[in-house]
C-alpha cells in the first residue's frame, strides 16, 4: 500500500512541474522547463509588449520663427462656429428634427396613414409635419448663416504682426503660433497670448474679461521684467525666445510654462496670459507672442467642452 502511494505521489509531482514520472519515458532537458515558462508567461510577446506611443505633454514655441515651428504642424487660427455645411445641412438637419419625440410620432403616425387600413387620407398627416419640417429647417438654416457671417468678420478682423523690422497688419486667420502681434487700445486679443511688454512704464496693462466671465472690472497683468525692452519693432525682432508650456486646455484661469531667453529660463504665470476674447484697456499697445490659437485656445476650448 505505502509503495503505491509513493507511486501516486511522483505522478502527481510530475504533472505540476517536478520530479519526472518513471512512466513518462526518458526526460527531455529543456522541454519542462519550456513548459513550466508557457504555462507561467503566455509566450514571451506578451511579456515584451511595446509601449503606445503618447501625447507630448509640453508644447514647444519657437517666438519668431515659423520655420522652426513648421515641423509641429499647429492649428491655425481660423475658428467655425457654423453646424452645417452645404452638403450636410439636409440629412444632418433632418436628424436633429427627428431627434425630438414629437416629430418622430407624428412621422410613424404619417406612415401608418400610408396604410390601407388607416382610416383617414396621408395628406391629413403629412402635409402638418412636412410644414413644421420645412419651417424648423428654414429656422435653422438662418441661425447657422448668421454663424457664418460672425465667424468670417472674426477671421477676417485685422492685428499688427511682427514681419521683417516693421509691423503689417493682418487678418486673425493667418497667424501662427509664435508670432509677436502689437495690441492696440480697446482692441480684442486674436488669440491667446503671453504678455512681453508694454508702453506702460512699469510693464503693465489693463485688460477686460467681460466675454470671459461677465466682469466689467479691468484685471491687471505684468509682464516679466526680462522683456520689458521688446516694445519697439527693432527690439522685438531680436526677440528669439523659446516657450515650454503646457498642452491646450479649457482652465481659465491656470497656466504652466517657462520662457527661456538668452539661456535664462524664466517661469510664466497666469498674470502674464491675455486670453483670447479679452480687450486692452487704458494701454497704448502691448507686445505679445501667440501661444494657442484658432479652436485650441482657452475659450473655445471650453466651449467644445459644453457642446458635448
Amino acid at each position: 500500500m505505502s509503495s503505491r502511494i509513493k507511486e501516486m505521489v511522483r505522478v502527481a509531482t510530475a504533472r505540476l512541474g517536478g520530479e519526472p514520472s518513471p512512466r513518462a519515458g526518458p526526460s527531455q532537458p529543456g522541454r519542462a522547463e519550456s513548459s513550466r515558462t508557457a504555462r507561467l508567461g503566455g509566450g514571451g510577446a506578451s511579456l515584451r509588449r511595446q509601449p503606445q506611443p503618447q501625447a507630448p505633454t509640453v508644447r514647444t514655441i519657437y517666438c519668431n520663427d515659423r520655420e522652426a515651428n513648421a515641423p509641429v504642424a499647429y492649428k491655425g487660427n481660423s475658428v467655425s462656429t457654423t453646424k452645417y455645411s452645404v452638403l450636410t445641412f439636409l440629412p444632418k438637419g433632418l436628424f436633429e428634427q427627428f431627434r425630438r419625440v414629437a416629430n418622430l410620432y407624428f412621422l410613424m403616425i404619417s406612415i401608418l396613414s400610408t396604410t390601407p387600413i388607416s382610416p383617414v387620407h396621408p395628406v391629413t398627416n403629412v402635409v402638418p409635419l412636412s410644414l413644421v419640417l420645412l419651417v424648423s429647417l428654414i429656422k435653422e438654416a438662418f441661425e447657422d448663416w448668421k454663424r457664418f457671417q460672425n465667424d468670417m468678420s472674426i477671421n477676417n478682423a485685422h492685428v499688427d504682426v511682427l514681419q521683417g523690422q516693421k509691423w503689417e497688419s493682418s487678418p486673425w486667420k493667418r497667424l501662427q503660433v509664435g508670432d509677436i502681434v502689437r495690441i492696440k487700445q480697446d482692441s480684442y486679443f486674436p488669440a491667446d497670448l503671453l504678455f512681453l511688454s508694454s508702453t506702460n512704464a512699469d510693464g503693465v496693462c489693463y485688460i477686460e474679461t467681460a466675454n470671459l466671465d461677465g466682469e466689467t472690472n479691468l484685471k491687471i497683468r505684468k509682464a516679466s521684467e526680462k522683456t520689458w525692452d521688446y516694445v519697439l519693432p527693432e527690439k522685438a525682432l531680436e526677440f528669439k525666445g523659446e516657450i515650454q508650456c503646457e498642452q491646450p486646455n479649457n482652465s481659465l484661469y491656470t497656466f504652466t510654462g517657462n520662457l527661456i531667453v538668452d539661456k535664462q529660463t524664466i517661469p510664466i504665470s497666469p498674470n502674464q496670459i491675455l486670453l483670447r476674447g479679452c480687450s486692452l484697456r487704458n494701454t497704448e499697445y502691448i507686445v505679445a507672442v501667440v501661444i494657442f490659437t484658432g479652436h485650441e485656445t482657452k475659450v473655445y476650448d471650453e466651449l467644445n467642452e459644453c457642446s458635448f
